[in-house]
This record gives C-alpha cells, sequence and structure tokens, in this order.
C-alpha cells in the first residue's frame, strides 16, 4: 500500500486512517511525497520522525501499486497505478482557494482535479455524510457512484479521546481556569492573517487565572511559516503564556481540552462542535467560504467577535447554543469509520479483513509545556479581610496597581521595576560546591539588592510561603486550597503574594496572625498570616 501525501496536513489525515491494518502483516505500507506543494517540508520531517519508509517519487511512479491512499486529488497524483481511495482534506468541503480549479468549487469536489475527460479515476470516494456525497454528485456527477460515506476517522478519535479531557487539561496546567482555543485556518482570508494581534490581544485582556488563550493553526501555516517566525510573531501572546500545539495530533487534544472555541471559517471548528464546545465567529467574510457549507451555517448560528473586548459577552452567549447539531450535518457514522474504511479498504486490496474490531485510537497526553510569565502587571482589590487580584501580562492596557516578577526568570527591566518579587524552591538536591539561598536569606536579599521591591516572598511548596514586606517583620503563609464538589484547586502562590502584598500596604494597623481570602478569579483560598517561624526561615530555596 502507497500512503501518497503532498502536505503534513494530508499525512495527518491520513495517519488516522492506518490503525485500520493494525496487525495485518499482508499490507506493507510505503510513502511517498507528490510533488507540487508548497507545504511538503513538514511532512518529510514528520514521516522521518515516525520512523516510516519512503519511496521517491520516481521509483513509485514505475511501481504498481495493490491500494493507494490520499487526501487530496492535486498534483501528480494520477500518474501513479493502482486502485486509488480519496478521503477529505479536512471536515468537509467548506472553502475553495481562489486560482484553484474550478471557481467557486472545493477541490475535493472540483471536477477538474476528480475526472478525467469526464471518467472518475478514484476508487473510492470516502466521506464522512451523506450531504456530501450530494454535493459531489453535483459538482461532479461521474464520480458520485464511487463514493461511501463512512464517517470521520479524525472525529472518532476525538470521541474517543473525551474520557482523558482532565488528563490533557492537567497536561496544559489548565485547572479550573476556561481555556479558550483560537483555531485559523491558512491563508488570506484566515484568522492568524487578518487580525495577527488576537492572541495578544485576547492575553492584555483576560485575567491570566481566569483564562488559558490556546491557538491552534492549520499544519499549512506552520509549514508555509515555520516554528521560528511563528514563535518570532507570536512572541507577545507567547510570552504571556499563549498555547501553541503542534500540529499532529496536539491540536486535538486542545478542542477536547478547551472550553470555548473562537474560529474563522476553517473547518477544525467542526471538530469542536461536534464535541459540544461552545463556538465564537470570527470570520470577517470574503469569497473562500462555500455558502451554505455546515462550516457556513455554523458561523451564522455562532456569536461574532469583532475586537477581543467582546469575548466575555461573546462567550456567555456561545454557552446559549447547542452547538453539536449543528454539527451533525458534517458527521455521520460517528463511531463507525475505521469498521466501515476496513470493509471498503480490503475490498480494494482484494484480501479478506481481519477478524475481530478495529481499535479507534484517543490521542495522547499533550507534551508542549505551557509557559509560565515570569511577570505580571497586577490589580488588587482590598475589602476588609478579602483581596481580590487579576493579574495580566506586563503589555496590558487594562489599569493595574503594581508589577510583580519572578527572580531570577524574569528580566532585569522587570525586576528592578517589581513591587513583589517572588522565588520558587527548587526540586533538585544540592550538587556538590554549591550554595544556595535560605528563604530567610534570600528575601532580605532581594530587599537590600532591588530598591523598588516592597514585598519579597520564598514559595516554599504549593501551601507555604515565607513573606518579607519592608513594613513588617517576616510572615509566614499558609494556603489552604478551595475545595468544592470533591475536587481540590490550588492557586498560584505567586498570586496570593501579590494579594498579601496589597492588603499589608492598604492595612496598616495589620497584626497577625490573621486569615485573609484571596480571590484569583476561578480560585478563592484562603492565607493565614503568621509571624515567621524557624523553619520557613531556614527552608533551603
Amino acid at each position: 500500500m502507497l500512503v501518497a501525501v503532498r502536505s503534513a496536513g494530508a499525512l495527518h489525515r491520513l495517519l488516522d486512517v492506518l490503525p485500520v491494518f493494525d496487525g495485518d502483516s499482508r499490507v506493507v505500507t510505503r510513502f511517498t511525497l507528490v510533488p507540487g506543494s508548497r507545504f511538503d517540508v513538514d511532512a518529510l520531517s514528520a514521516l522521518e520522525l515516525a520512523g516510516a519508509r519512503t519511496l521517491p517519487w520516481e521509483e513509485a511512479l514505475r511501481v504498481e501499486h495493490d491500494l493507494i491512499l490520499a487526501a487530496s486529488p492535486k498534483g501528480e497524483l494520477r500518474r501513479l497505478s493502482g486502485p486509488l481511495a480519496l478521503l477529505p482534506h479536512g471536515a468537509g468541503f467548506n472553502k475553495t482557494i481562489a486560482d484553484d480549479g474550478s471557481a467557486g468549487v472545493p477541490s475535493g469536489l472540483d471536477p477538474h482535479y476528480l475526472l478525467t475527460e469526464g471518467r472518475p479515476w478514484a476508487g473510492l470516494h470516502a466521506l464522512a455524510h451523506e450531504e456530501q456525497v450530494s454535493r459531489l454528485a453535483h459538482a461532479s456527477p461521474g464520480a458520485a457512484h464511487r463514493a461511501a460515506v463512512v464517517g470521520d476517522p479524525t472525529l472518532d478519535r476525538l470521541l474517543a479521546s473525551v474520557p482523558r479531557r482532565e488528563d490533557f487539561r492537567d497536561a496544559l496546567e489548565t485547572g479550573p481556569r476556561r481555556l479558550i482555543v483560537l483555531t485559523s485556518t491558512w491563508g488570506p482570508e484566515a484568522l492568524i492573517s487578518r487580525r495577527p494581534g488576537l492572541p495578544a490581544d485576547l492575553s492584555g485582556l483576560l485575567p491570566y487565572d481566569s483564562f488559558q488563550i490556546a491557538l491552534v493553526l492549520h499544519p499549512n501555516e506552520h509549514s508555509g511559516t515555520g516554528r521560528f517566525d511563528l514563535s518570532r510573531q507570536l512572541a507577545p501572546a507567547l510570552s504571556a503564556g499563549l498555547l501553541l500545539p503542534r500540529p499532529h495530533e496536539e491540536w486535538a487534544a486542545l478542542l477536547v481540552a478547551a472550553d470555548a472555541v473562537v474560529t474563522d471559517h476553517g473547518s477544525t471548528a467542526l471538530y469542536a462542535a461536534a464535541l459540544g464546545r461552545p463556538v465564537i465567529a470570527a470570520y470577517d467574510g470574503g469569497h473562500e467560504l462555500i455558502p451554505d457549507s455546515p462550516m457556513a451555517r455554523l458561523l451564522a448560528a455562532s456569536p461574532r467577535l469583532s475586537a477581543a473586548s467582546e469575548l466575555p459577552d461573546a462567550l456567555r452567549a456561545a454557552l446559549a447554543v447547542d452547538t453539536r447539531p449543528l454539527a451533525d450535518s458534517a458527521f455521520s457514522q460517528q463511531g463507525q469509520a475505521l469498521p466501515q474504511l476496513r470493509h471498503h479498504l480490503y475490498r480494494l486490496l482484494g484480501l479478506t479483513p481481519p477478524t475481530g474490531p478495529v481499535r479507534t485510537p484517543a490521542f495522547p497526553r499533550p507534551s508542549t509545556a505551557p509557559r509560565r510569565p515570569p511577570a505580571f502587571a497586577v490589580r488588587a482589590e482590598v475589602s476588609g479581610e478579602r483581596i481580590t487580584v487579576r493579574r495580566f501580562p506586563v503589555h496590558t492596557r487594562e489599569p493595574v496597581q503594581h508589577l510583580a516578577a519572578e527572580h531570577p526568570t524574569a528580566g532585569q527591566r522587570e525586576v528592578q521595576s517589581a513591587a513583589v518579587l517572588w522565588r520558587r524552591a527548587q526540586d533538585a538536591a544540592a550538587r556538590p560546591h554549591s550554595t544556595g539561598w535560605t528563604a530567610g536569606g534570600w528575601t532580605a536579599h532581594a530587599l537590600a539588592e532591588a530598591p523598588a521591591c516592597r514585598t519579597a516572598v520564598a514559595i516554599l511548596t504549593p501551601r507555604r510561603c515565607l513573606l518579607r514586606h519592608r513594613t513588617a517583620r517576616p510572615l509566614s503563609l499558609r494556603l489552604e486550597p478551595e475545595r468544592a464538589a470533591g475536587r481540590v484547586s490550588y492557586a498560584d502562590p505567586a498570586a496570593v503574594a501579590s494579594a498579601v502584598h496589597a492588603w499589608l500596604g492598604a492595612d496598616a494597623a495589620h497584626a497577625p496572625p490573621v486569615s485573609l481570602v484571596c480571590d484569583t478569579g476561578a480560585i478563592t483560598v484562603r492565607v493565614r498570616l503568621e509571624p515567621a517561624i524557624a523553619d520557613d526561615l531556614d527552608y533551603e530555596l
């Protein structure tokens, strides 16, 4: 069997199909790169990483294959010899590309690519819904009689991953925050092309302890721009904690973990809708979206986001919309894609399928580590013994009262300007010939070395800190996590440090021991302040 790919996106699509052949030594898989796409670089890298065996294109042309599997009819694919099974490139056919094939027709339905002298050349069009067969019959009548509705293997993997939602959120360090996933297709009408500043704008507007932001880009954007330039272009948002998942599998884990999705006209949002995730439309219009397609209907039914400041209202409106029925016209045979594909693909191979069920694998736990911002602009409101804290990236335009920074991770400018400095204890054991700080020693040193600093905090554990303020004796802090419905949630001690700093500055008559309530947005915790004990002062950082 030959897997013929033109881009990383097509490869990822086909990899979701290959479990059909698991356990069958009769089927030998080879991959080849169909020339002609400018998005082929990442496909080669992914194949090498997977340890896949490849055939050079010229060698693939000389061989008669028992089965060819492809997710795009473009390029020189028809020069290959053997029965072809063709899958959609994504979730249906919702988008047309200017100056590519027949005007206004998606390439997956375009007779320019599907027919040769009026005759179909694919042996199977494996589609996800009956509506797609009707659209294929209208656009390319000669190809429709070779179509079969098999469902969508990528959606089935998403559905199989739903039980892992909490595991995914744990890997992403989301906690009780709301995870907002921006999804962008590629091309001039894509979200990332038209609103490149939206990730940074949202990061600067939404409190860090209440929201987590992620950006899922089309694989073509990863291939065309490259990870290096993407990291540079998105640097302000990435430094504020933006998640940028890898284009293979990890994007899907983000959809499973998401609380809501902000999307352009790319079909990724249809997968989110099928999972029941609230969808917010951020497509500014154009010529690419196919009218009355499933994606067009989803966008029409979703609240619109014209500016970052509208997100809270748009999110409330989106929560009132049941998105699952809106995805029903894109996906049928849910949970059955691999069994259906096994039947059709083995028919083309001329082999009897293996006995026993075929397993749909869940997506793996995401491995992209979230970046913790080393500095925050902080707004704190003190009302008696209750403090409400909201933390934003330093580039925010929101009203704030002080800067808090991590030592020594933050830049020199932030460290020298911060009113609150914090340092986290290291887990590693002491190395030979090394010197370290005690919590008491470092907090005193920080106040002496940073004139702007009013409060220095050593974070010893998630529930225990040592705090030294210029106008008070050292304090031991004990953080009690929030407990609700059988779950335990921990606030970031650095956020609590900013709350205590604000309380100490507002209440000149403070007299620990005292118990405070700290509201960080997603979590509300109790904090006990007492005169510092020796164990905290001597704790090795």
